[in-house]
């Protein structure tokens, strides 16, 4: 599965259009990883806990995007958007937006 946050992948044509297909996550932070964090602002630096964290609901949601394309019939999805907003004081959501198309190579 071909994943492109452009509207165009060089190379193929789009041959069918299947819709818009997501993908979310909600994931919740913990006591501990809320403490380290504290610390990294106070201290200054990147937080590698919730670094971690969005890296992993990332994945979750390209990959959950990807098996709702592929039921539709898409080997490809295009104009993939990510959105990512904080929920209450300790949850983070992570949402994929695209396009489920099939490709083919151009000749």
């Amino acid at each position: 599965m071909l994943l492109a946050t452009s509207g165009r992948l060089d190379g193929f044509k789009v041959t069918k259009y299947l819709g818009i297909v997501t993908g979310e996550a909600i994931m919740g932070t913990n006591f501990i990883r809320d403490l380290l964090a504290s610390i990294s602002d106070i201290i200054g630096g990147r937080s590698g806990a919730y670094e971690q964290q969005l890296e992993e609901a990332r994945n979750i949601v390209l990959n959950e995007m990807s098996e709702r394309a592929k039921r539709l019939g898409a080997n490809a999805v295009i104009g993939i958007s990510l959105d990512y907003e904080s929920v209450g004081q300790s949850m983070l959501m992570v949402v994929a937006t695209g396009t489920a198309v099939y490709i083919e190579p151009e000749m």
